[in-house]
């Protein structure tokens, strides 16, 4: 695609769509002999959402799990749209295009797996970590150098913005 198709392509995203496990974190779930839960979020990632904040677009967390872990991680970064034990993603993306009046152009997201591939041939940006499956990386419209949990989220953030922001 060329530049300038891309840089149109990404000035229209108003919404970023973010997987949890193996995306924002390592994908390992680490539990204490008590049961609790534990999450490791790379705080490069963190900063990445507060840019994209600032640049007006729409943080989201879609997950398949659910964890309080990620209502505390996603409070302390002002995302209000968090969806939890999601089984099928494609109809909460559904919701927030009626909710938020967008068009499929108007979405990014980022993922690993294969509970993200709908979602992820339906919106307008498409955006894989380092160590996702294949079929992720091979409709991706870019894959990060970082793996999940490893400032993935981060460097989507900024080579949309940076290159075509």
């Amino acid at each position: 695609m060329m530049r300038e198709q891309l840089k149109e392509k990404f000035s229209k995203i108003k919404l970023f769509i973010m997987d949890v496990d193996g995306t924002l974190t390592d994908g390992k779930i680490y539990l204490t002999h008590e049961g609790q839960e534990m999450k490791a979020f790379h705080v490069k990632d963190g900063m990445g959402i507060k840019i994209l904040q600032k640049h007006g677009i729409l943080p989201v967390v879609i997950t398949g799990r659910t964890s309080n872990i990620v209502n505390i991680r996603a409070k302390e970064l002002n995302i209000s749209e968090i969806y939890q034990g999601v089984r099928i993603k494609l109809e909460i993306y559904k919701e927030l295009k009626e909710k938020y009046h967008l068009k499929d152009e108007n979405i990014a997201y980022i993922g690993d797996d294969l509970n993200d591939l709908e979602i992820m041939k339906q919106v307008g940006v498409k955006f894989a970590v380092g160590d996702a499956i294949e079929e992720i990386k091979e409709i991706a419209d870019y894959v990060t150098n970082a793996k999940g949990g490893e400032g993935a989220v981060r460097e989507a953030i900024e080579w949309m913005i940076k290159n075509y922001g």
